[in-house]
């Protein structure tokens, strides 16, 4: 029977149960989702708790009748235990281990990957300014190609006008 089952046939809530079997600390057995499992002795024992508390006696004060029988899933004793506990406790240590030379492994990768696009990239910034002096050097030699053709231009300007101001004044007192 569960925990339920037997509270309603002792006409008591499941918590008192609970309460009981904890307080009292009662050698119930549990299922495999940790819920207890009461068979006709436990149900017996339970009423007797129960005639005890109605006839005035407090929690604290009942002993259980029956001696306590071993639970199902108690742990192994000590040295199996401790042998276990090692056992796990090396594995562990290995697959740290692992975990560490694959992280130190993935880490130097990386940063051999990282130096190799730095190496691509410092390539990449060398031929640049390499165009970008280039493009300047041949700016400068289309810039002096200009000039002196635009000063022989500018300076054939003013001598036009001079002439064309010298025969407007020689001529501008008929017009």
């Amino acid at each position: 029977m569960n925990t339920s089952e037997v509270a309603k046939l002792l006409g008591v809530s499941a918590s008192t149960i609970q309460r009981w079997v904890k307080q009292l600390e009662l050698p119930m057995e549990r299922n495999e989702r940790g819920h207890y499992h009461f068979n006709q002795e436990d149900i017996d024992l339970l009423k007797n708790i129960q005639a005890q508390i109605q006839n005035g006696t407090l929690l604290q004060e009942i002993a259980p009748v029956q001696e306590k029988k071993p639970r199902k899933g108690i742990l192994k004793t000590a040295p199996e235990s401790n042998a276990e506990l090692e056992r796990l406790y090396t594995i562990v240590n290995e697959l740290e281990a692992k975990v560490n030379s694959k992280a130190d492994s993935v880490a130097s990768y990386q940063l051999l990957q990282h130096r190799r696009e730095i190496e691509d990239l410092q390539c990449q910034v060398i031929e640049l300014t390499k165009q970008a002096e280039f493009l300047q050097s041949q700016l400068n030699e289309i810039k002096n190609a200009v000039m002196p053709s635009r000063a022989l231009v500018f300076e054939q300007g003013k001598g036009n006008r001079k002439k064309k101001n010298l025969v407007s004044s020689l001529f501008g007192f008929l017009g």
